[in-house]
């Protein structure tokens, strides 16, 4: 599943707008609708009574679609908009002024007193609609709307957020300050890196995304550098039956390089778990006064003593790695090795020095810090597994 930042994003609207000539207000209605009938679906099919929270910007235009489309389905609904009429401009004005021709009913608020003085009647809702702050934000969320967000996380209704909570940034998913708790998060067009990562997962609830009319040949352009796996994508069984004329040799021989005093359990793990999916040679490596352990440990897995300081790698371990890497298909380094010196020469060098598929995991990745530079002198694909 591909994954866009912030900038991204922009981009793909801009680009679907200007270029292949699709309004912005055709986008923001699609948005909407598609959230709508999310909401129908998630939480109908009875009408529900519902508050629709809404920002200026683009983000309150999506909402007041999203309460347009309830209404119409027969659902009562009030929007509340947190910033003067007067200040909402482009599409996000259309939308508002139609909600209002259409006798939706909308309440401005401007200041604290006001929002607290709602608070009542936004009690009585059976769903609140985050559509305050969008994916554009940057900034730590102050006064107005970040009293709103407490709010919001304060009535412990059902939350649905729309394209992103707000006070997530949609990036890093960072809380820039505070940020709704959604029960639901309905996004558009392609999910967000901050919507997948902590803590801006624990934020979002259940993700949806909707189609925007966004044109997959600018996705494919735009080649977003992120992406999750999801279970579908690691059904072994799309790879097909194996030849029968085929036998261990055919299916790769991976290195391991794992384990110290008090984490043998990780060497094993990882080793077992290669031939799980499919390896068909296994060598475990690890620290020379551990290895005895994993002799007894493993059966179809073989092993091979580093040179080891305490239990744990020493800083001549390298020269013997490199030798084991001749006639590997895979290197994977990292489970319980710790972060000392021995273990840091060991994840730095083999990054530069490898040449078949690496994964580096766990421990791995903390021998990283203050040495990232090292991951653009990498000699082969790179895998991070944090």
């Amino acid at each position: 599943m591909r994954l866009v930042t912030a900038e991204e994003m922009r981009e793909l609207d801009r680009r679907t707008i200007n270029e292949v000539g699709i309004p912005g207000v055709v986008l923001m209605e699609n948005a909407g609708r598609g959230a709508a009938e999310i909401i129908k679906r998630k939480f109908g099919p009875g009408p529900k009574k519902v508050a629709v929270l809404c920002g200026r910007g683009n983000n309150g235009g999506d909402g007041f679609v999203v309460a347009r489309y309830l209404k119409n389905w027969g659902w009562p609904v009030k929007a509340y908009l947190l910033a003067p009429r007067e200040r909402v401009t482009g599409d996000a004005r259309i939308n508002l002024d139609i909600w209002v021709r259409i006798g939706g009913e909308l309440k401005e608020i401007h200041n604290e007193g006001e929002l607290w003085a709602a608070r009542e009647e936004v009690s009585h809702c059976d769903i609140v609609v985050d559509a305050l702050l969008g994916t554009g934000l940057k900034d730590e969320v102050k006064g107005l709307f970040r009293e709103a967000i407490q709010l919001i996380n304060f009535l412990k209704k059902p939350i649905v957020a729309i394209d992103i909570p707000s006070g997530i940034d949609s990036t890093t998913g960072k809380v820039l300050g505070v940020a709704v708790r959604a029960d639901l998060t309905v996004t558009f067009g392609l999910p967000k890196v901050g919507q997948v990562i902590h803590p801006g997962l624990d934020h979002v609830g259940e993700l949806h995304t909707v189609d925007i009319s966004i044109p997959p040949s600018l996705v494919n352009e735009a080649d977003p550098k992120c992406a999750l796996l999801d279970p579908g994508e690691l059904d072994l069984r799309s790879l097909g039956p194996r030849p029968r004329d085929s036998h261990k040799g055919t299916y790769g021989h991976l290195l391991v390089i794992a384990g110290s005093v008090g984490k043998t359990g990780a060497a094993d793990m990882a080793g077992e778990a290669a031939l799980r999916m499919g390896a068909g040679l296994v060598t475990v490596a690890v620290p020379e006064s551990l290895n005895p352990i994993l002799e007894v440990k493993l059966t179809e897995v073989m092993t091979e003593p580093l040179p080891d300081k305490e239990g744990a790698f020493s800083e001549g371990a390298l020269g013997k790695a490199l030798a084991l890497l001749q006639g590997k298909s895979a290197l994977a380094i990292g489970p319980g090795i710790g972060t000392g010196e021995g273990s840091r020469t060991l994840v730095l060098n083999l990054i530069r020095e490898s040449r078949v598929p690496m994964v580096v995991d766990a421990d791995g990745i903390n021998c990283l810090v203050g040495s990232l530079e090292v991951l653009e002198e990498k000699g082969a694909p790179l895998i991070l597994t944090p």
